[in-house]
């Protein structure tokens, strides 16, 4: 049985719909799918990024031979019994079939409203740590600028975000902690601001500062630009994976697929997307969200294949990028 899609995105939705909508284009000079250059052999690591562990028994993901799989789990995961059955289905089906899994921490699916205290945040994830020994790649917040949301969820401030990350450092030694993950969001000025922040506390708890860091950049993808992209790495600084990125099918009445023409739009914007992460060297890894699409009252619907796992447009993209075997292969309208 299919498992329900978490509040993630919700989270995009509440945040994008807006700014997605209010503009098609942004600066002069940057738009259009030809704009981002990319290197002449591609410079970073490209994986997929989903819930649903169907994934990794569908020949279509395994004929890409990717071996990079990013996960979002509650914080609180191992201290509830159904988020911490989802996390092991996914985590084990990734490492039957080899491949290196990063996982995203982010606020529980039962309290979202409440962030824990450091301590409580500390506890829970140690946990986790220890449940799932061969993970050695964490984030300690998913999108943690993507504000507060009245009902929905809450997510922490800057300097909340740097105690996450120092507590994830002490409980996992010898693991690979990205430092932030970040919504770029259509006006970046609030991003900068928290990046800013975020490195101003580190600085104050005397904690190791981040080389890698994660950003999201839907905002700047989807509208066939990378200004964004680039402002945002350049002041992460150091080492960036793009953690969550890809085509929006369908996204509220800002993005809707009428006719397929979400499909069509998806799967131009992921041969950009591709383009944008070729064109900076600071860009190392890359992870598709996601695999699994919905269905026509789906609000946010980003997925490669439709809600039956049959192939889309933009799958067809990521094949012939990947050099897979079978690209050639009938898509679905849905």
């Amino acid at each position: 049985m299919r498992r329900p899609r978490r509040l993630l995105p919700i989270a995009i939705a509440l945040l994008l719909l807006g700014s997605l909508a209010s503009s098609a284009i942004g600066r002069t000079g940057t738009a259009g799918p030809g704009a981002p250059r990319a290197h002449a052999a591609a410079s970073y690591l490209t994986g997929i990024g989903d819930e649903q562990a169907e994934m990794f028994n569908d020949p279509n993901w395994r004929q890409l031979h990717t071996k990079i799989a990013r996960y979002i789990a509650p914080y609180d995961a191992a201290v509830r019994p159904a988020s911490l059955a989802a996390a092991k289905t996914w985590i084990h089906a990734a490492e039957r079939q080899h491949a290196q899994v990063l996982v995203a921490f982010y606020h529980s699916e039962y309290t979202p409203l409440r962030m824990p205290s450091v301590a409580v945040y500390q506890r829970d994830v140690q946990k986790f740590v220890k449940l799932f020994p061969r993970v050695k790649q964490y984030q300690s917040w998913d999108e943690a600028n993507r504000g507060n949301v009245a009902h929905a969820f809450s997510s922490p401030s800057a300097a909340g975000a740097a105690d996450y990350y120092q507590a994830l450092l002490r409980v996992c030694k010898g693991c690979t902690v990205i430092g932030l993950d970040v919504l770029d969001q259509y006006l970046i000025g609030p991003t900068l601001t928290y990046i800013a922040e975020f490195k101003r506390e580190i600085g104050h708890l005397r904690t190791i500062m981040p080389r890698i860091w994660g950003l999201h950049d839907y905002s700047d993808v989807n509208r066939f630009e990378s200004w964004r992209t680039r402002e945002l790495a350049l002041a992460l600084g150091g080492e960036v994976w793009l953690t969550e990125t890809g085509g929006l099918v369908q996204f509220g009445g800002a993005f809707p697929n009428i006719r397929g023409s979400g499909l069509t739009r998806a799967a131009k914007v992921t041969k950009y997307m591709f383009g944008v992460a070729g064109s900076l060297s600071r860009i190392k890894r890359l992870y598709i969200y996601d695999w699994t699409g919905g269905v026509s009252s789906t609000r946010f619907d980003a997925g490669l294949t439709d809600n039956h796992h049959k192939p889309r447009a933009g799958y067809v993209v990521v094949c012939r990028q990947l050099h897979a075997a079978k690209c050639n292969i009938r898509v679905s309208s849905h």
